[in-house]
């Protein structure tokens, strides 16, 4: 571990020098012997380190939700060239760069984080050694050693023997407890990352290998923690365990304000927000119309969560618009079909009023744009012996109808016109040439 530390030397100044300032800041606050103030300058150190680091922590979950997107495909691959390994390297680099994923891209924050890890490390065993490392210099030295937290020295081990720890000012007992502890949180923190990781934040529609490597390494990480822990100092305790706590929290509030489509994390998402949409009728941050506008662009593409969100805007009469807001009212926006294209809402047409059946036999059919002062003033001017017909009319039964509309029932006349082709009336149809 020496020779791999080594490696690091060349940033153990300026990690050195980042502790000293914070040290002396906490130093004439806590006293600058305390392991409050050499402890809480490694937790500095950390804030720092993961502050800067936020920008790969971004790439880290957008690459790990391409990568859950792409093992459908990758899969198939898989199952496509499982007997040619190269054509299947070939085939995988191709879709990487096709859909612009980097599989790399989820380590980055771990890869970033590591020289500043070995370099804390580096110069903790320096302090245990006795030797001057970087900006600490003897002073800091003397003060470093003094410092305990809970009883144990900043450089003590939990392989360290009695001669080691006894010349550190501590005992064995508060030493071993104190790094027992300490690596007991540390595997903890990083299980419970993990498994947040696999159980809320992950899309259950799809079941490809990707997940099952995830949930290998939720019980692979916290055991390599528990035997690489004993190994470390306290101070590197204190440094890893800080960053898996902020690693916990910045992964919790990912995935309640920015979760995994498909996940469980996502439904609780759209419940809360269908909640306070329906209740204020509009959006309250960018977040929330970003995902919005997601959902609204996938169309058909929605999942079973997606759907209930855009159904339940419905039944309370709001519409989801492209940019991502919602608004009141079917005619006050476009509205969205069920592909995601926006469509306008037309006014409702105004079918005609019906007429009664002695309305459309008696031949009083009234165009559309009269209007009810017309009528009455037609029915005033007619003669009462005209109304008193139409009374009449009206009283005969509505089924019948006149004799010259009847239809002939058979006879000579009848059957030798139908014979003849010939029509009632207007030009005659040419008579075909009969065949023999």
């Amino acid at each position: 571990m020496d020779t791999i530390a080594s490696l690091f030397s060349f940033i153990t100044t300026p990690v050195s020098w980042v502790i000293v300032q914070f040290h002396s800041v906490y130093g004439k606050i806590f006293g600058p012997d305390t392991g409050w103030a050499w402890g809480l300058s490694i937790v500095s150190l950390v804030i720092l380190i993961r502050i800067c680091l936020i920008p790969l922590f971004v790439k880290q979950i957008k690459a790990t939700r391409a990568m859950q997107t792409l093992q459908p495909e990758m899969k198939k691959i898989q199952e496509r060239y499982k007997n040619d390994k190269q054509r299947q390297s070939e085939e995988m680099m191709k879709l990487y760069k096709e859909s612009g994923t980097n599989p790399l891209s989820s380590c980055l924050p771990i890869l970033a984080q590591s020289p500043f890890f070995f370099a804390l490390y580096h110069v903790l065993n320096g302090i245990a050694s006795n030797q001057t490392i970087g900006v600490i210099n003897e002073s800091l030295l003397a003060s470093a050693q003094k410092a305990h937290i809970f009883g144990a020295p900043l450089a003590a081990k939990f392989t360290d023997g009695s001669a080691k720890v006894e010349a550190l000012g501590a005992s064995l007992t508060d030493v071993r407890v104190v790094t027992a502890i300490m690596i007991v949180l540390m595997s903890a923190s990083q299980f419970y990352t993990q498994r947040q990781l696999m159980t809320k934040n992950v899309d259950t529609t799809v079941k490809t290998p990707f997940m099952q490597q995830q949930k290998m390494l939720m019980y692979v990480f916290p055991v390599m923690f528990a035997v690489f822990g004993i190994n470390f100092p306290v101070g590197v305790l204190v440094y890893w365990l800080t960053t898996n706590v902020w690693t916990m929290g910045q992964q919790m509030y990912v995935i309640r304000n920015n979760p995994t489509p498909g996940s469980k994390a996502q439904a609780a998402y759209l419940e809360r927000l269908t909640h306070h949409v329906t209740h204020h009728g509009k959006t309250r941050r960018r977040s929330e119309k970003t995902i919005i506008k997601a959902i609204v662009a996938k169309g058909r593409d929605r999942n079973e969560f997606e759907r209930g969100f855009i159904n339940a805007l419905t039944k309370s009469g709001l519409v989801a618009q492209a940019d991502g807001t919602v608004v009141k009212g079917e005619a006050q926006a476009a509205t969205l079909t069920e592909d995601g294209v926006a469509t306008t809402a037309a006014a409702k047409r105004q079918q005609p009023k019906r007429q009664t059946k002695a309305q459309r036999q008696s031949g009083g059919t009234k165009a559309a744009g009269d209007s009810p002062s017309d009528a009455s003033d037609s029915s005033d001017s007619s003669d009462p012996s005209e109304k008193t017909t139409s009374l009449e009319k009206s009283d005969e039964p509505q089924d019948a109808k006149p004799a010259a509309q009847q239809p002939p029932k058979g006879g000579s006349n009848g059957r030798s016109r139908a014979q003849s082709g010939q029509r009632k009336g207007g030009p005659q149809r040419p008579k075909s040439p009969s065949k023999k």
